[in-house]
């Protein structure tokens, strides 16, 4: 080989790492490709060694030939495969960029709860089924007679105007309502089951009441009923102590004052006391009315028995700390979320 010949081959074996160099520092495609005219162009310094060939001898020219195009070929071939990488890289970056996870699960819809006062009604329920007692329903549109006459109100009797009764357009005028108490339920019971009683009926009650904080025209009532042997007034003060503490806690306690109610005789308020020593007034109750337990069809010589009863959204308003009674009924999401 002669020394032209190997000028001309160390040149091109410089410009050929060089070339190399360049094209591994390549960052993108674009970086690259706007190279590839100082690589690869007609005006590349690799490819202007051809212009040189026509200066050697005839004999030199086939081998410098070789070499120069050996290292075109290289600098081509790693010029394409660099390409290639760089295409494949940008590709995974968009894919991966654009890429639906479709392993992903949508958020999962909100689950409802129960309503405040089907809580506490529930709750009701469980501390009276705990002590011994069953649950008994009934119709919300009664009679007049289950819901006044059987229970010791005779017609035009006073006490029947504090009930703001709503009547029914069914049958002769004034004989269907909305039951004003849960009380029918108790009439139906002792009709139908024979002694000894001890149930609970809950249920929805209505009465022509303006709505205020304390008060709506439809409301939740739970009342208790006990027929059984010897049953006194010392039975029902123990079972409303029993309840208190059951319910409220034991630092919670119960008294009975005097009062009046036309289907219990003796009849009383109970109230509860709190912890801090404050009366809340929770219900009514008594020893029931022999009367009444002769027209269910008890007999009241060999049987008697005792009642109560008291609202259940106001007993959810004290628990819960709930100051508007209106509160229970807009369905405020955001009010209803908080139990």
């Amino acid at each position: 080989m002669t020394s032209e010949v190997a000028a001309l081959a160390a040149e091109a074996h410089s410009l050929t790492a060089e070339a190399l160099a360049a094209i591994a520092a390549a960052a993108d495609v674009g970086a690259l490709t706007a190279a590839r005219p100082y690589l690869l162009g007609r005006g590349s310094p690799l490819t202007g060694l051809r212009r040189r060939l026509g200066a050697l001898a005839p004999e030199d020219r086939p081998v410098a030939g070789r070499a120069l195009s050996g290292a075109l070929a290289t600098v081509e071939t790693r010029y394409d495969a660099r390409l290639e990488e760089l295409r494949a890289a940008e590709r995974r970056r968009r894919l991966e960029a654009e890429r639906l996870d479709l392993t992903e699960l949508p958020e999962p819809p909100p689950v409802g709860r129960l309503h405040v006062i089907t809580q506490t009604l529930q709750r009701l329920e469980d501390t009276f089924c705990a002590m011994g007692y069953t649950v008994a329903e009934g119709p919300e549109i009664e009679t007049e007679w289950h819901n006044f006459g059987a229970l010791n109100f005779p017609p035009g009797h006073p006490a029947r105007d504090m009930y703001d009764t709503l009547y029914v357009d069914h049958g002769p005028p004034a004989s269907t309502l909305l039951r004003t108490h849960t009380s029918p339920v108790q009439v139906r019971v002792m009709q139908s089951r024979p002694p000894p009683l001890y149930v609970v009926a809950p249920g929805r009650c209505y009465r022509q009441d303006t709505a205020d904080a304390t008060h709506m025209p439809v409301f939740h009532q739970i009342e208790g009923l006990v027929i059984d042997d010897g049953i006194t007034l010392g039975d029902l003060a123990g079972a409303i102590e029993t309840f208190t503490t059951a319910y409220f806690g034991a630092g919670f306690t119960s008294r009975l004052r005097p009062s009046y109610f036309p289907f219990t005789e003796p009849s009383a308020e109970f109230d509860v006391q709190r912890p801090d020593g404050t009366w809340l007034e929770l219900g009514g109750c008594g020893v029931v009315h022999p009367s009444v337990l002769e027209v269910c069809g008890v007999d009241s010589e060999r049987w008697s028995g005792f009642a109560f009863g008291f609202g259940i959204d106001r007993l959810a308003m004290l628990r819960y700390g709930i100051g508007d009674l209106r509160d229970l009924w807009t369905n405020d999401v955001r009010f209803l979320e908080q139990f």
